[in-house]
């Protein structure tokens, strides 16, 4: 039996997540979990094991990078592929996300072919 993938993506627009969760429906063996904000993926990360993360940079609560950064010092979520997806598309950022860990970047608006080809190197 094939595993399924769990994905968690991580964004504070409700539509946001829609969008995501209905462009990950196209592939096959995917299994969505969606949080709200950093705090609310960071709790969840506490109780369910996750594949991918896929999250928004800018949120309440808790930023992107912030949840990165504990994901990163968590032993057993540090090798967890963390995409981070951004308007932001300024250099600072990737540099800060970069030093961080971040395992690949999406910058919004995307495609569900550019979401697929991000996540191709972290799916089976």
């Amino acid at each position: 039996m094939d595993k399924t993938t769990r994905i968690l993506v991580v964004d504070d627009s409700k539509v946001m997540r829609g969008i995501i969760r209905k462009m990950l429906a196209a592939l096959p063996g995917v299994g969505v979990v969606e949080a709200r904000d950093g705090k609310e993926a960071w709790e969840l990360l506490r109780t369910q094991a996750v594949d991918v993360i896929l999250s928004d940079w800018n949120m309440p609560r808790m930023r992107g990078i912030e949840l990165l950064r504990l994901v990163r010092a968590d032993p057993g979520l540090s090798k967890v592929p963390f995409l981070m997806v951004t308007a932001e598309a300024q250099d600072v950022n990737h540099g800060e996300a970069d030093a961080a860990g971040v395992s690949s970047y999406l910058t919004k608006p995307f495609t569900s072919e550019t979401l697929r080809a991000a996540l191709a190197p972290f799916l089976p």
